[in-house]
């Protein structure tokens, strides 16, 4: 029988300290107008799942949806501006 104490150092070498790295965070906060606007149409659409929805409802829900849009082109074109600084060629 083999012994896996001498594997063992080369899977564990680098111990998880169980907390983000400054990227993470980082990627958290430029995502987080998006997070949030996705919780706001969750919120509004998890509202309305026992009930007709009224019409103050599907105007909260258009809102949302319209937020979560607005902030996925926020963050896409501010990924696109990072990607070609200068513009095209």
């Amino acid at each position: 029988m083999k012994s896996i104490a001498a594997l063992q150092t080369a899977v564990t070498a680098t111990p998880f300290d169980g907390e983000p790295t400054n990227a993470e965070l980082d990627a958290i906060e430029t995502e987080s107008p998006l997070i949030l606007a996705d919780v706001a149409l969750l919120d509004a659409q998890i509202m309305t799942i026992d009930r007709t929805p009224t019409e103050l409802d599907q105007q909260r829900i258009r809102r949302a949806r319209r937020r979560v849009l607005a902030a996925r082109r926020d963050l896409a074109n501010r990924a696109a501006t990072l990607v070609v600084p200068g513009g095209a060629a």
